[in-house]
């Protein structure tokens, strides 16, 4: 595959409504877009990165500068480009970095897909023809506000409601909603927001039926949040601490969680996601794909990711106007009233990229081309 350039944008994508975690309040979104144009064919990347590094050690702007000297002219000048697994080989002089090299990989692999004139969800070994869908809940300005987003996100017929929580936003919250709905599938994410001296307050989690407590403890660590497991009955998913399929075996055998949250931009790409969700399925461990306030290019890869066989709980892969008053995609990503995303079966990411709406909220752009190009 030969690459002819690598065009890198950053557009400014307003939310529809802001979005609160124990990480803080996000209002907009500063989005990097990677363009590779290869034979005629052109291939999309989202960097998932979020404006600060809070979630991850990388930012917009880490990933922008690791991309432009680093990532983007090792691709472009690679004469290995066979298919979207060689970017790991490809890319393995520059440590970490996983947002920033995802957002080149997954490009390749829709490149890939076109070429083979197959879906992307098809190239990567999707068995699916649509997939099931959560919806994630930020923390609100008062409980009643919560409630009545969660009857509109029950009445669109998302299967799953995640609710974002820390302390002082939690038991009372679970306890109001579980009333109001006993029978919904309901889950948490701490995003790191607690602590081992609070195991006593998060057993009584296991009051409210949860499917699952995301990532309670530290981002980086397996051995807690093994010893907070035993004390539970409800499933520790881990996010944040996965970043490849060493750490999922190791969290397996600690027994530090029950389920996985795999994150495209967090492992890496799609080679990494593809051998952590190999990893979880041959250990019975399910999966479920996690959602970084994307836009339609970035939420049509994990579209295809949702569609392998292990990721058998509903995801955060909802509809592009749950976040975007206009994606960049057409047609917008939609769920039906079962709760349900359609799977496209044309190749590639099977959403066309609104080229004129993507120039609009462009605010900087950079084309990389290789070397044996620059004379």
């Amino acid at each position: 595959m030969r690459i002819d350039s690598i065009v890198l944008r950053e557009l400014h994508m307003p939310l529809v409504r802001p979005f609160e975690t124990s990480f803080g309040v996000t209002r907009d979104r500063r989005i990097l877009l990677a363009e590779i144009r290869s034979e005629g064919l052109t291939g999309w990347g989202e960097c998932t990165a979020g404006e600060r590094p809070f979630f991850s050690g990388e930012s917009t702007d880490t990933a922008w500068q690791v991309i432009v000297n680093e990532l983007g002219p090792m691709l472009a000048s690679s004469e290995q480009v066979e298919h979207g697994g060689s970017c790991p080989r490809i890319f393995k002089q520059v440590r970490g970095n996983r947002m920033a090299k995802a957002t080149l990989e997954n490009a390749i692999w829709d490149l890939e897909a076109q070429r083979e004139a197959v879906s992307l969800s098809r190239l990567l070994g999707g068995v699916r023809d649509s997939i099931a869908c959560g919806v994630s809940l930020g923390i609100q300005s008062s409980i009643p506000e919560l409630l009545g987003i969660i009857e509109k996100e029950l009445a669109a017929g998302y299967q799953r409601i995640k609710l974002k929580c820390k302390p002082g936003w939690d038991v009372e919250v679970f306890e109001r909603v579980r009333n109001r709905w006993p029978g919904i599938m309901l889950s948490c994410d701490a995003n790191s927001a607690y602590r081992l001296r609070d195991a006593d307050h998060l057993v009584t989690f296991d009051a409210f039926d949860l499917l699952m407590i995301e990532q309670p403890l530290w981002h980086d660590d397996f051995y807690y949040h093994s010893m907070l497991q035993k004390r539970l009955n409800t499933p520790i998913c881990l996010d944040e601490s996965i970043h490849n399929r060493r750490d999922a075996l190791a969290s397996i055998e600690m027994e530090s969680c029950k389920i996985i949250n795999i994150k495209l931009g967090r492992v890496g790409g799609f080679s990494e996601a593809i051998a952590v969700h190999n990893a979880a399925q041959e250990r019975g461990i399910p999966v479920w794909c996690g959602g970084m306030l994307e836009s339609g290019v970035g939420r049509s890869h994990n579209i295809a990711l949702s569609s392998l066989e292990n990721f058998t709980l509903p995801g955060d892969v909802s509809a592009s106007a749950r976040y975007w008053v206009d994606d960049i995609i057409e047609p917008d990503v939609t769920v039906n009233s079962q709760g349900e995303i359609e799977i496209p079966d044309i190749p590639g990411r099977g959403y066309e990229v609104r080229m004129d709406m993507v120039e609009r909220l462009t605010v900087r752009k950079e084309t990389i081309r290789s070397f044996a190009m620059v004379v």
